[in-house]
């Protein structure tokens, strides 16, 4: 059929990929196209009812086949276009055993049959193309929310300007009920704003000055000031709907081995009607039994099986707020027997926040220690560089300018401030970037940061040593600080003197939905859990003895996750890693099915993983596991009701010799179950 032959529709027009603004309404089912067919099939049925009324009542022949000429060419049109256009690649498809059924029937006399065959045939095409669309267009929808224009500030005065027209910077006025129409960061006011339409979230979140927003989502009570941080086309509702497309474009495991057997199967029906025909017997029967069998065997049920479930599915998730990015992760989510956790922004909010900060005395004092700190952290990306300045500004201190920064990665970061090279690290660091280095008070820093950790604490410890230009020793921004001696300034980095300025210690706190995510987890027969972190070993086992993972490897660069990720892999069928998608993006890719968090904002994570919780909530993990174990049961049920009835009227066909027409209403009935019981899975909510 050609609605089975091609189901993946063409949905780029809905986001335009040069300008990107712009962004259809009506999704990728084709309503016109769809009405066409529909008529078509209503002329269908009306010229067969007139041929065999007709014929029953004794008409003149030119109605009746009048009636029979209307009823053949509206119902075989599509399918004889689709044959065609097969033929010239040239490939042969169902659509084809179709229409040779119909003529067939035809040239034996028995118009009634070719008539009936292909009405139900356009019929079952018709819902299929609606079912799919159907499938297609739920997550779709969310773009008719985003309004078409925004209220933007300019030259003190509130005017609506087109939603392309706007730029970043620009600061945009949302009212009580309205629908935000951009991504940005509320610079004034608050309220509680409806995400549920993009993450799943039940509850509106509450949003002040500094969090972010994003379009298509309703503001409910208080009026909002939201400065714009991406156009657009670059919004994070028009990625979600680009990925989502790429999702439903790509080919599930078992869709690509039915689309290799689907033009042999068709070849091999032909074959098998041929003996039929070279039988010994009156040709007019047997050749309408040859037509039957064609009819029975042709596995237009097998085809949609496979689209109808996993795309399904695919709308399913997303509005649950879990975006699977392609059917392959559909059907391999759910034989996941090992899961990978990140510590920081996984298992813990990642809402890391200063806790101590200890100058040594005699060095600095405790908010000196933290302007050094953040001076060196403004330029890093990591969630303690974040939370340092963070500290820092709400202390309201001036963070000095720091150049030359550098970072070795999973272990500290370094750059020069006020003619210093300032240091900031964990033990790590300075057991290995810094190692033979010379630094006054090391043992007590380490002894202060082994003691924080106890608590459960991630701690850094800050030093100081002279900066040396790398071409001739000259201080790099203007010789040796004030205070170092010229042979200071000129010894070898083995020996230059450091010290220790003081100690820096963070906290996370667990998700609420931890401790019962993993207990879940469990419960589906997730046979070993893991917890893979960089942080140190104390934290890492008090986080683990909280939430009650199996496993705990700490202290890990991204390649040491990457080398535990590959063993769990050994000895599982299928490992799932489940990450922010910044550090971690080795190990997500190295893990058979990989699940970014915090989708709605991260955009590392819409891009690395292969399933996305849009809503930050690590309790629709166990969701996504169970949609795709469910997937796969209907995908069960679909094949053994379409092979079932294709074994059944075969049988029935060569052995009792049933007549044509119970073999269209067994062949379009069994291609209509299936596609049905595949959309089940649109409501399916865990």
């Amino acid at each position: 059929m050609d609605a089975l032959s091609e189901p993946d529709v063409d949905v780029s027009d809905s986001v335009d990929s040069s300008a990107g603004a712009s962004i259809e309404t009506e999704g990728p089912l084709d309503r016109p196209l769809v009405r066409a067919r529909a008529i078509s099939v209503a002329l269908t049925l009306s010229g067969m009812v007139v041929g065999l009324l007709g014929g029953w009542f004794g008409a003149p022949s030119w109605l009746v086949w009048g009636g029979y000429a209307v009823a053949y060419v509206c119902g075989g049109w599509y399918g004889l276009v689709g044959s065609v256009a097969a033929l010239r690649e040239p490939a042969v498809e169902i659509d084809l055993l179709m229409v040779l059924a119909a003529l067939g029937a035809l040239v034996i006399g028995a118009p009634f049959e070719g008539a009936l065959l292909l009405f139900l045939f356009s019929l079952s095409g018709v819902l299929e193309e609606y079912a799919i669309g159907r499938s297609r267009t739920a997550i779709k929808s969310l773009i008719r929310m985003r309004p078409d224009s925004a209220r933007v500030k300019r030259d003190g005065e509130v005017v609506s300007t087109p939603i392309d027209d706007v730029k970043v910077g620009d600061v945009f006025v949302v009212r009580p009920g309205d629908r935000l129409p951009l991504d940005g960061v509320v610079e004034s006011g608050e309220s509680a704003v409806d995400q549920s339409s993009l993450t799943g979230e039940s509850v509106p979140v509450t949003k002040e000055p500094g969090d972010e927003v994003f379009s298509g989502t309703i503001n409910e009570t208080g009026s909002l000031e939201v400065r714009v941080t991406r156009e657009a086309h670059e919004s994070t509702l028009a990625r979600l709907v680009h990925m989502v497309e790429d999702a439903q474009r790509s080919r599930a495991p078992t869709q690509q081995l039915i689309d290799r057997f689907e033009q042999p199967y068709v070849l091999a029906v032909l074959a098998m009607t041929a003996p039929i025909l070279l039988l010994d017997r009156a040709f007019d029967p047997t050749f309408y039994r040859a037509m039957t069998l064609m009819v029975a065997a042709s596995p237009c049920a097998v085809i949609i099986s496979t689209p109808a479930a996993v795309l399904s599915a695919i709308s399913a998730g997303g509005r649950q707020g879990v975006l699977f990015k392609g059917g392959e992760h559909v059907e391999t989510a759910g034989d996941v027997d090992a899961v990978a956790f990140d510590k920081t922004g996984t298992l813990t909010e990642g809402n890391t926040r200063l806790t101590d900060a200890v100058g040594v005395e005699g060095a600095v004092d405790d908010d000196e220690l933290l302007a050094v700190a953040a001076a060196v952290q403004s330029r890093s990306e990591h969630h303690l560089a974040e939370a340092t300045v963070e500290a820092a500004a709400e202390r309201s201190l001036d963070p000095p300018t720091a150049t030359g920064f550098q970072a070795v990665v999973g272990k500290g970061v370094h750059a020069v401030v006020d003619g210093r090279t300032i240091h900031v690290g964990n033990p790590r660091y300075f057991e290995t970037t810094l190692a033979g280095r010379s630094v006054r008070g090391l043992e007590r820093g380490l002894e202060a940061v082994r003691d924080l950790e106890a608590e459960g604490k991630t701690a850094v410890l800050v030093t100081s040593e002279p900066h040396v230009a790398a071409d001739d020793g000259a201080d790099g921004d203007g010789g040796a600080a004030e205070g170092d001696s010229a042979d200071d300034a000129g010894e070898d980095d083995a020996v230059r003197p450091g010290r220790v300025l003081g100690w820096l210690a963070f906290t996370d706190t667990v998700r609420g939905d931890a401790a019962e995510t993993i207990a879940e987890l469990r419960e589906q027969g997730v046979e070993r859990i893991v917890m893979l972190t960089g942080d140190n070993e104390r934290v890492a086992r008090y986080i683990a003895d909280e939430v009650g993972v199996d496993e705990v490897y700490a202290e890990l660069l991204p390649e040491q996750k990457v080398e535990h990720v590959e063993r769990l892999k050994e000895r599982h069928e299928a490992v799932a890693m489940v990450g922010d998608g910044v550090n971690d993006a080795p190990a997500l890719a190295t893990a058979d099915i990989s699940v970014g968090m915090g989708g709605a904002g991260t955009d590392v994570a819409l891009e690395t993983a292969d399933i996305v919780l849009m809503s930050d909530r690590l309790e629709k993990l166990p969701y996504a596991f169970v949609l795709s174990r469910e997937t796969k049961r209907t995908l069960h049920v679909n094949f053994s009701i379409a092979f079932g009835a294709i074994a059944v009227m075969i049988a029935a066909i060569l052995t009792a010799g049933i007549p044509l027409p119970l073999a269209v209403v067994g062949h379009e009935g069994s291609t209509v179950l299936v596609s049905l019981i595949g959309l089940r899975l649109l409501g399916f909510d865990g």
